[in-house]
């Protein structure tokens, strides 16, 4: 299932939209690029990778996406650094774990290299797109998904990979508040909650819902089987400091191996750092919380980078964690990781790819 990606067809649009963008105030998600790619499978091969003007997409009424739910995506960013060079943070990790979603919801997988190359090309032409400001970047969504017109429950037999992109401010301008679910599971064992599938974020759209009549900013997801282990922190890896300590959920079949997450995990090493990736009952935390000895808990994701949760609540016991400081490890990690980025310091993990 090859693709010679340097034949790819591009249509270059006539009215580019930046002229239009408010470079101060970037909403997320919501102002899209100019141009986005696609490429379709097939008679069981990938062909047609296309750029072209970024518009609506036709489908038939009975595409089986749409009624099954085969379909997985990718988050991620590029960023200029202070050569003003744009540069992709760790995107083969984004590919292996493209194709591990992919393998899960019965799609074909694509080249790794095939799927860097398809992201490159289409930056290259949007390049203008990428935000002069080093604190902003630009958001880029591979998806794919199934385009079988056919109401029948099976592997489609045809697929669609686009990618499209958009410039992004902050996801969180602040630290969040969450509660602990104990009632609605995001993921079960042997599921999809280790991939990318467009139907587990569906799924926690009404617990979350729920969550956020009540004041709270996003869910920490524990255990189906229990409640009894912490999972992640809504669309999140979650991880906390208990004495000195880093310690955060270990990945497997119902937690996203997130690749901020993963990064985090090895600077902590690198910095000497104790690192404990384990299972976590939730009564371990609020034990850590009431004792004094949790003093930190953040999120790690593509979007947010590194998101500090301000509060925990457990059955309506609330427990406030401290405030941010510029000694605590998740302040320290989010300013090296942003430096990382923009090339303030060297690339000692081999992260970073150039457009």
């Amino acid at each position: 299932m090859e693709v010679d990606i340097f034949q790819t067809n591009i249509q270059l649009t006539k009215n580019s939209r930046l002229p239009q963008v408010n470079w101060d105030n970037l909403p997320f998600g919501k102002l899209f690029s100019d141009h986005m790619f696609t490429m379709d499978f097939e008679n069981g091969n990938w062909s047609k990778p296309t750029i072209m003007p970024y518009g609506n997409i036709s489908l038939s009424p009975a595409n089986s996406a749409i009624h099954y739910g085969q379909s997985c995506f990718e988050g991620m960013k590029a960023h200029r650094n202070l050569n003003g060079d744009v540069v992709l943070f760790r995107p083969y990790e984004n590919a292996r774990r493209f194709n591990r979603s992919n393998k899960r919801m019965c799609i074909p997988e694509i080249n790794e290299e095939v799927f860097v190359n398809s992201i490159l090309e289409l930056i290259s032409i949007d390049k203008k797109w990428v935000p002069q400001n080093l604190g902003h970047s630009l958001y880029i969504r591979p998806f794919i998904f199934a385009t079988d017109p056919y109401i029948g429950i099976k592997p489609s037999d045809s697929y669609k990979f686009m990618i499209f992109t958009c410039p992004v401010g902050s996801y969180y301008s602040e630290p969040v508040s969450v509660k602990v679910e104990t009632q609605y599971s995001r993921a079960v064992q042997g599921g999809t909650g280790f991939s990318k599938a467009a139907g587990n974020y569906a799924a926690a759209l009404y617990p979350a819902m729920l969550a956020a009549k009540q004041g709270f900013r996003q869910l920490i997801w524990t255990d189906a089987k229990e409640h009894k282990y912490i999972e992640e922190a809504g669309t999140m890896n979650v991880l906390f400091v208990i004495d000195n300590v880093l310690v955060t959920p270990i990945a497997g079949d119902t937690i996203l191996n997130g690749i901020t997450r993963k990064s985090v995990v090895d600077i902590a090493k690198d910095w000497g750092m104790e690192v404990q990736e384990r299972k976590i009952e939730v009564q371990e935390v609020f034990g850590a919380l009431k004792d004094g000895s949790l003093t930190e808990a953040f999120g790690a994701g593509t979007a947010a980078t590194i998101a500090p949760i301000s509060n925990i609540s457990l059955n309506g016991e609330n427990f406030t964690i401290p405030e941010s400081k510029d000694y605590h490890f998740h302040t320290k990690v989010l300013k090296y990781l942003s430096e990382y980025k923009i090339g303030k310091h060297p690339d000692k993990f081999n992260w970073l790819v150039k457009v």
